[in-house]
């Protein structure tokens, strides 16, 4: 049984993605802590990983700023 050119042709490894894209994402995500009230130089000290944590549960960052 021969197999398809279809099958032949997919990519064996996932692609990457890119530090650009990566950057851009991480900048996003802290302005948008900033715009839901946290401090801009609290944000800046903060690692990728905190602000993720969060951005997972914006109403309680809502409710602590007030």
């Amino acid at each position: 049984m021969r197999l398809k050119r279809k099958y032949q042709k997919t990519h064996l490894t996932r692609p990457r993605k890119g530090g650009a894209a990566k950057r851009r994402r991480q900048s996003d995500q802290k302005k948008r802590l900033v715009t839901l009230g946290v401090n801009e130089a609290k944000v800046r000290k903060m690692n990728p990983r905190e602000v993720l944590t969060m951005l997972k549960r914006p109403l309680k960052i809502a409710k602590d700023s007030e």
